[in-house]
């Protein structure tokens, strides 16, 4: 059929009841917003279309009420599997009312799945999520009892063991993408990302399914470049005009900037000191643990990004070439609700083909929060009791990484320190502890990251641990640091010390520059 124009309100008329709806978006880019809309006002008005199940990678929302938020209704949705849950707060108590069925997939192999759909495949075959909260043994990325189906089975082959992941295929596809011409066909002109556009499109209508796509605006046929075409017409039915500008932004913070979208536009900034303090610390201190020979480098959100200003500071950013997980190489990385965007990036891949590059092992060195640590060097990112953050790309970074540092702050809530004459002083301690006997939630298995062979490290403003055969073992500490008073007595568990262990650089605690090569 020809590609049909038509209104936001007319999409949910589109949709039956017991449909498979796949979407993409990340964070707040390449977001269908009012297409969301007008679904979750539908439902509101006539009950319908209801039992939906909602597949995507990434997180889409902006952790209120934008996003997935918007249909996140009891009744309109039966089922979900998503790659992270923590921007859609509206949708986490359905799950934890056992309200909707839901699964929790790594981020990286929701974005392989809708390319392998798309070739008629019925499972993917991958090592990622071995040993964590994904793997069968454990829970197969349930997570609540009202979640019973296992779509993922653990097999071996060759000798490997693998996870096979059941492909639920989507009959309905709602995407965005900037221009759409008279004959449908979608360009990414302003779109700070492709994510898995063309897969989704190309998996739903090779299922005999819709594909419905919100442009920024319609334009005449022949004007498009056809390199910035990643749908063509074949596989689009329908196509939504936005008619308000803020439902079409490039991300939920900025709603057009040129920077995002093209290269060699880096002005001269001002290198902004970041001030010594503990997440400093952290950073400098990992900013160490940076091979000689590493080219590629992966920041998490958090005390990770202070990693990058320390860096910069050092004069030594442009060494490493930066990797965002939804596509984006080099450049400057953006935060908050324009994370995901990238100031002059090199270049912009669709995400699948980002996570093969992770999944290969690309990158040489990564580093991601520390939330909540065990003695077998596991970590939980994913999990804290009702709420539900979801794994995002972290295993398939995590994983296939060569070398993977943790940073974090040792304790969390009210951690107040100092650093007095070179030393570390700690004036309030946090009321949590990070270190714990068992983590809630395996995200990172320390026992397939010493089956792989990778380096582990964990780094706090404090201590230093490194994950080794016996469990985490505690190699360094701050100066002015007591190891019984100020670490052992806020560990759930007694980790090996190192018979050689070792104080922390004392460069790292001062105000200037530590001349890092």
């Amino acid at each position: 059929m020809s590609t049909k124009f038509i209104t936001a309100q007319e999409v949910p008329n589109l949709i039956s009841d017991n449909d498979i709806v796949g979407i993409e978006g990340f964070i707040g880019s390449g977001v269908a917003e009012e297409i969301f809309q007008e679904i979750g006002k539908y439902y509101d008005n006539n009950n319908s279309p209801k039992n939906l199940t909602l597949l995507y990678s990434a997180g889409i929302g902006d952790g209120i009420d934008r996003g997935i938020n918007l249909i996140a209704k009891e009744n309109l949705l039966k089922r979900v599997i998503a790659g992270h849950w923590g921007l859609s707060p509206k949708l986490q108590p359905l799950v934890s009312e056992n309200k909707i069925e839901a699964y929790n997939f790594p981020q990286g192999v929701l974005a392989q799945m809708f390319r392998e759909i798309a070739s008629g495949k019925d499972f993917l075959f991958s090592p990622v999520g071995l040993g964590t909260f994904v793997d069968p043994d454990i829970s197969g990325g349930k997570l609540n009892e009202l979640t019973t189906e296992n779509l993922i089975e653990k097999i071996t082959f060759h000798d490997k063991e693998l996870l096979a992941y059941s492909l639920i295929k989507p009959n309905i596809a709602i995407l965005r993408g900037t221009f759409a011409d008279e004959k449908g066909n979608i360009s990414f002109d302003e779109e700070v990302l492709t994510l898995g556009a063309t897969s989704l499109a190309t998996a739903v209508k090779n299922n005999g399914g819709t594909v419905i796509v919100q442009v920024k605006r319609k334009v005449k046929a022949g004007s498009l470049n056809p390199k910035l075409v990643k749908i063509p017409s074949l596989l689009v039915d329908y196509v939504v005009e936005c008619s308000e500008e803020i439902n079409h932004m490039q991300t939920y913070n900025t709603s057009y900037n040129a920077d995002f979208i093209q290269s060699n536009v880096i002005k001269n900034a001002k290198n902004e000191i970041t001030p010594l303090n503990e997440r400093k610390i952290i950073a400098r201190r990992s900013a160490l643990l940076i091979p000689r020979d590493a080219k590629i480098v992966n920041y998490g959100i958090g005390v990770p990004e202070v990693i990058s200003s320390v860096l910069k500071e050092e004069g030594i950013n442009e060494k490493y070439t930066t990797t965002i997980e939804p596509g984006s190489f080099g450049g400057i990385p953006q935060g908050g609700m324009d994370f995901g965007a990238t100031v002059a990036p090199d270049a912009v891949i669709d995400q699948a083909y980002m996570f093969d590059f992770y999944d290969g092992g690309g990158i040489d060195i990564a580093f991601l929060g520390l939330a909540e640590c065990d003695k077998d060097g596991n970590i939980n990112v994913s999990k804290f009791g009702p709420k539900i953050a979801g794994c995002g790309g972290f295993i398939n970074i995590t994983q296939n990484t060569k070398n993977v540092v943790f940073c974090g702050t040792f304790t969390a809530g009210g951690l107040k320190t100092s650093i007095e004459n070179g030393q570390l002083k700690i004036k309030n301690e946090g009321k949590k502890s990070k270190f714990v006997d068992s983590v809630e939630q395996i995200t990172f298995s320390g026992k397939t990251a010493i089956k792989n062979g990778q380096n582990v490290y964990y780094v706090t403003e404090r201590a230093v641990f490194k994950l080794t055969n016996y469990g985490v073992e505690l190699m360094e500490i701050a100066p002015g640091i007591n190891i019984q008073k100020d670490i052992l007595a806020h560990m759930s568990f007694e980790p090996c010390i190192s018979k050689e262990i070792k104080t922390m650089d004392c460069s790292i605690f001062q105000e200037k520059k530590m001349n890092l090569k």
